[in-house]
């Protein structure tokens, strides 16, 4: 009877040890995945011809900036790069600016077609891209949207624009509507409740919201390849003209393409982190 009661007590706390344990091993192996590539792809961007194709791979690079600098100085890296910042930007900013007014109105007003309307906003990303390229570009050359920067922008916002919806509408349905109502009897207009209620509460969330925004733009490929042919993005630039190039180069163009993506991504942390609750750094 005493060790059948021991072992009741004890089953609890080892099951919350081999709990925290899991959780502690899950975390690793997901830092790893996610961060062992971008090692990788940075230490042989930093290293010299010879070190990239060496064997056994040094811990730390060489720093040695020859890769970076031929790929940085090759024609057309500059604008590529320029451009991807553009359309992402562009992409970004009307993202949010159709996305977020979409998601309030769904979660604060009603009407006929409310669940069918998000269920379309959500299907339109069941047509593949490549289905859609050669109307599209029929139609971006008829209108003379083709080889823009806002011709590409508006393609890329039809891709984010559905999670933007999605992520904004579940952002503003969990702050409580009365705080609105609050803000109204103090003499508040529907706008100023928004503006001084509402979106500083939901201000990470649209933050996160940008930065996905931002970042299927700057990975986007095939239609940046078949809608540009002058004002290519880096990455259409990169599957361009990297196809046939030494493996040193093919490091490079990656750094060039991650690393600018990193830095935003950086820049913006707080607004990710206090969307999740954890304290501004």
């Amino acid at each position: 009877m005493s060790a059948v009661t021991d072992a009741q007590v004890t089953t609890p706390a080892d099951a919350r040890k081999a709990g925290n344990w899991l959780l502690i091993a899950t975390a690793i192996v997901l830092g790893v995945w996610v961060l062992l590539p971008i090692y990788l792809l940075i230490v042989n961007a930093l290293s010299s011809p010879g070190e990239v194709t060496a064997f056994p791979k040094r811990f730390l690079p060489s720093f040695d900036l020859g890769s970076l600098s031929f790929f940085i100085n090759f024609a057309g890296v500059a604008r590529a790069l320029w451009n991807s910042v553009l359309v992402a930007t562009l992409t970004m900013i009307l993202a949010i600016g159709f996305g977020a007014p979409a998601g309030y109105a769904l979660s604060r007003f009603d009407f006929p077609g409310k669940g069918t309307f998000r269920f379309l906003v959500l299907m339109t990303r069941a047509f593949p891209l490549p289905l859609l390229a050669l109307p599209l570009a029929v139609m971006f050359i008829r209108t003379g949207l083709d080889d823009t920067a806002i011709g590409l922008a508006l393609v890329h916002t039809t891709l984010a624009l559905p999670f933007a919806v999605l992520i904004t509408f579940s952002l503003f349905s969990g702050i409580p509507v009365e705080l609105e109502e609050a803000a109204w009897t103090l003499g508040c207009t529907r706008w100023q409740a928004f503006r001084k209620v509402i979106l500083p509460l939901a201000l990470p969330g649209i933050a996160a919201s940008a930065v996905f925004a931002f970042t299927i733009s700057w990975n986007e490929v095939f239609a940046a390849a078949v809608l540009t042919i002058e004002n290519r993005t880096l990455t259409a630039f990169l599957l361009q003209s990297l196809g046939e190039s030494p493996l040193y180069l093919k490091f490079a163009g990656g750094a060039a393409l991650v690393v600018p993506a990193l830095i935003f991504i950086f820049a913006v942390r707080k607004y990710l982190f206090a969307m999740w609750g954890i304290a501004n750094r």
